[in-house]
């Protein structure tokens, strides 16, 4: 039960990660507001790379960020980033499907420049927290930079100012 409630979720949520990433033109791509903030094209790859995190987070119990090797490919062109990012759902799809849920409680941590980031957490409140809502938030991110960059939104969860759903 735990488990068909979070693939629901993934399913989803993909979807709507996949309308917001069709949104960005590679015209936007290198807009960043800040010079300390990423630009488009690295906050929707990151937010790419999240889905990555699924099989760490669910296979093991200890996740050594440092030692993560992801190759976000070619992110100049938002048609690089569509692929991977349709990658990435489809191998934690899979994941998510062999998630054996009597696991939902071992404790899972974080590790980082060999400093424990995240200590020993429930993979389910790893899952929730870190990988989903760490990548909604990301995804609201991305929404304020499409809006800084005059392209329209699209809805997410129902139509937007512009008329979108």
């Amino acid at each position: 039960m735990l488990k068909q409630g979070l693939i629901n979720e993934f399913l989803h949520e993909v979807e709507n990660t996949r309308k917001l990433l069709h949104a960005i033109p590679n015209s936007a791509l290198d807009w960043k507001p800040t010079e300390i903030n990423w630009n488009t094209a690295q906050l929707a790859s990151h937010i790419v790379k999240l889905y990555a995190w699924l099989d760490p987070v669910i296979n093991q119990d200890e996740f050594a960020l440092d030692n993560f090797e992801y190759n976000q490919g070619d992110i100049s062109d938002i048609s690089n980033i569509i692929s991977k990012f349709e990658e990435n759902v489809e191998k934690s799809k899979k994941v998510l499907e062999n998630f054996d849920e009597s696991t939902a409680a071992n404790l899972w941590k974080m590790i980082i420049h060999g400093h424990e980031a995240i200590p020993p957490t429930p993979k389910i409140a790893i899952i929730r927290g870190v990988v989903f809502n760490h990548l909604y938030h990301h995804r609201g991110e991305l929404v304020v930079y499409l809006r800084m960059t005059g392209n329209k939104v699209p809805g997410l969860y129902g139509p937007t100012a512009d008329g979108i759903r």
